[in-house]
C-alpha cells in the first residue's frame, strides 16, 4: 500500500494478549502508513516503573494512598528516536525504554494496570496523543474504551505456548537469559486472567474488531493481512 496524504487519516486500535507481537505489528504499521505509533502498554510499565523506583510497592500490591498522590506527577511521553527507528518511552524527561521491558515490571504490571485511577489518568492521556487521528495504538482496551469509535479495530490473539516462546526470545535477544519457559508462561497465564477479569476496562474483543489469530501466520503474512483490512478500511472511510 502506498502512502496517500489525500486521504483522511483514521485511528488504528490494536488489542489483545500479552505477547501477541502487538506492539512489533502496532511499530511496523505505523510505519508504513507515517502514522504515529503509541505504545499503551508501555504507559502502565512506565507507571509501575515509577511505583518500584520510589517505593509505593508493599510486598506485591502498590500503596494505593501514595500512588494517589504521585500521579499527577507521572509524565509519560513517546520520543521518536532516529538511530533505532522507534519511539521510545519517556518517563518524566528520562528515556526508559530498557527498564520497562525488565522481569522486574512485567511482575508488577498488571496490579498497578488494573487501578481505576490509574487507568482513566493513561487513557486521557491517550485520547489526547490520538485527537488529530494519524495514530496506531496497541493494548488491552483501545478499541472499547480509549477509542471506540476508532475507524479499523483488531483483536489479536496466539496460544499462550506461542507467545511464552516469543517472550523467551525477545528476553534473550535484551540480555536477560536467566528466566526459564515455565516462568514466563505462568506469568503470562496469571496476566491473561487478571486483564481478563478486572472491573476496570476488562480486556476483551470488541464486537466490531478483525480478529486475527497469528499462532502460525510469518511476519509477511500478517503483514500482508493487516494492509488489506487498512486498505480496505481508507477506501471506505474516505468513499
Amino acid at each position: 500500500m502506498m502512502k496517500n496524504s489525500n486521504m483522511e487519516k483514521i485511528i488504528i486500535a490494536i488489542d489483545g494478549h500479552s505477547s501477541c507481537g502487538k506492539s512489533t505489528m502496532a511499530k511496523d504499521l505505523a510505519k508504513a502508513l507515517g502514522y504515529k505509533y503509541i505504545d499503551s502498554g508501555a504507559m502502565y510499565r512506565a507507571v509501575t516503573l515509577y511505583c518500584l523506583e520510589n517505593g509505593i510497592f508493599i510486598d506485591d500490591e502498590p500503596d494505593l494512598d501514595k500512588l494517589r498522590n504521585a500521579i499527577d506527577d507521572i509524565r509519560i511521553d513517546f520520543i521518536f528516536n532516529p538511530a533505532s527507528g522507534i519511539s521510545e518511552t519517556y518517563l518524566n524527561g528520562r528515556n526508559v525504554e530498557k527498564e520497562i521491558r525488565s522481569m522486574s515490571v512485567a511482575d508488577k504490571v498488571s496490579p498497578v494496570a488494573v487501578i481505576g485511577f490509574v487507568r482513566r489518568a493513561m487513557v486521557q492521556l491517550q485520547q489526547a496523543f490520538g485527537k488529530d487521528k494519524g495514530i496506531v495504538m496497541d493494548g488491552r482496551d483501545i478499541g472499547t474504551v480509549v477509542f471506540p469509535d476508532a475507524e479499523l479495530k483488531i483483536f489479536v490473539t496466539a496460544s499462550p505456548e506461542v507467545r511464552a516462546q516469543r517472550r523467551i526470545l525477545e528476553l534473550k535477544a535484551r540480555g536477560d537469559k536467566g528466566v526459564s519457559f515455565e516462568e514466563v508462561l505462568a506469568n503470562l497465564k496469571k496476566r491473561d486472567f487478571i486483564d481478563s477479569t478486572r472491573s476496570e476496562s476488562p480486556l476483551r474483543q470488541a464486537e466490531d474488531a478483525m480478529v486475527l489469530d497469528n499462532s502460525d501466520l510469518t511476519i509477511e503474512e500478517q503483514n500482508r493481512l493487516l494492509m488489506d483490512w487498512v486498505d480496505q478500511t481508507l477506501q471506505k472511510n474516505n468513499a
